[in-house]
């Protein structure tokens, strides 16, 4: 199973910016232990991270065909994106939208995802550890996927 795990912009500033909101870990060790806890249950995880929605666009589309899954922290385009909703769900396939904040406890403007309607769920509110529960969420929805898709062939075939 591989997964791409889609950082929107000024994620690449964990462990800098506003450490009473997102924390004191940097992305490369929110990658490093989310990579540790994947490969333990045999998962191949694909980083990516920009502040430019046309290559976060591009990157989901290139998603298509090559991993089993997105997990993606559009973080502010969560807000303003209809380029990556739409990429989102062109792209067909299980998707996991995860915010190290509570959206929701904040301001106005954050407590809406124009994406969310692309992904099976949103994670929120966790810190960091939002990205193990995606990891784990992804892996449960890829194997139900997997095995309705078996089932399905098995009846084809009788």
């Amino acid at each position: 199973m591989k997964i791409a795990v889609i950082q929107g912009p000024n994620l690449n500033m964990l462990g800098v910016r506003e450490q009473h909101i997102y924390g004191a870990m940097t992305l490369e060790q929110v990658h490093n232990n989310l990579d540790a806890a994947a490969k333990q249950n045999g998962v191949e995880l694909e980083f990516f991270q920009s502040n430019l929605e046309g290559e976060i666009v591009d990157r989901i589309q290139e998603c298509l065909g090559t991993v089993d899954a997105i997990m993606i922290n559009p973080a502010a385009y969560s807000h303003t994106s209809i380029a990556i909703k739409d990429a989102l769900s062109a792209v067909n396939m299980p998707v996991v939208e995860v915010h190290i904040s509570n959206i929701y406890r904040r301001e106005e403007f954050r407590q809406k995802s124009i994406t969310a309607s692309s992904s099976a769920g949103i994670i929120s509110g966790f810190g960091t550890f939002g990205y193990h529960l995606g990891l784990i969420s992804l892996i449960q929805i890829v194997n139900e996927v997997k095995a309705i898709n078996e089932a399905r062939a098995k009846e084809e075939n009788k």
